[in-house]
């Protein structure tokens, strides 16, 4: 089991997330946990205060150092105590794989103006999900409860279905298709609908490989490309110049049919 805890001042936004959907299913059958911990049990005064106002002055308040030590040492040993904060590592989906072989997860949500920087020295690491400012933690915090437990072990249905999500392979996924077979005046394309497994496999990685090159080009020094993958590029007008930047092995040999001697007719 891989117990995720959370450390807030508003555990009702996260409640939702740990207790529906696939998130929900998985904790019913013993394969995640999640521990919501509310920072104002261990503020240790009559009116639950967790914040002060800055040293220095400034605006805004920012969360004591030793109400979020004293929740952090109410739990359990965790392997990793992760702070959300601006200035920390870009959660990807590698590190969704790394925590996901964790046993217990301890995550700090802020408010405010944030933590007292002495928390930095609490935690093993930090995350951000993004460029952006939000009110708190917590929706970063739902981002990774739901990347991390999918990879978990007999959480999805079929084990093999996260491996080719996008990022997952390196690449953006291939377009998915059901019924109807037509709609609007575009078809599902016929590859599909043919019953061919290598062909369908081919179409797919094509795909994959071209909405990688269109929009997240920045992918693909990463992607583990193989000599098919840079002649399916080449067909796709990307330039020698670029595959080379991202380290793109030489696309296979084309070989050429011998072309068997003439033979001389009967003699006359």
């Amino acid at each position: 089991m891989l117990t995720f805890s959370f450390l807030t001042l508003f555990p009702e936004l996260l409640a939702p997330f740990a207790a529906e959907a696939i998130v929900g299913k998985a904790r019913e059958r013993g394969l995640v946990d999640v521990n919501l911990v509310n920072m104002r049990d261990f503020a240790q005064n009559r009116h639950q205060k967790v914040d002060d106002t800055p040293y220095g002055g400034g605006a805004g308040m920012v969360i004591r150092v030793d109400v979020a030590e004293r929740a952090l040492r109410s739990l359990p040993p965790a392997d990793e105590v992760i702070l959300f904060t601006p200035a920390g590592q870009r959660f990807t989906q590698q590190v969704a794989e790394e925590l996901a072989d964790r046993q217990h997860l301890a995550f700090l949500c802020g408010r405010y103006e944030g933590f007292d920087a002495r928390v930095e020295g609490l935690v093993t690491r930090e995350l951000s999900i993004g460029d952006f400012v939000m009110m708190g933690g917590e929706a970063a915090a739902a981002c990774v409860l739901e990347a991390v437990a999918r990879l978990v072990p007999g959480v999805l249905g079929d084990p093999e279905s996260h491996q080719t999500d996008s990022f997952s392979s390196g690449l953006l996924d291939y377009p998915e298709y059901t019924r109807p077979a037509e709609w609007q005046g575009q078809a599902v394309p016929e590859v599909l609908k043919g019953g061919n497994h290598a062909a369908v496999a081919a179409w797919r990685r094509a795909q994959a490989l071209e909405r990688t090159w269109r929009r997240r080009p920045d992918l693909l020094s990463h992607a583990g490309l193989t000599p098919q993958d840079t002649a399916t590029l080449l067909e796709l007008g990307v330039s020698q110049e670029d595959l080379n930047v991202w380290g793109a092995p030489p696309a296979p040999v084309k070989r050429q049919r011998k072309r068997r001697p003439a033979t001389a007719g009967p003699a006359s």
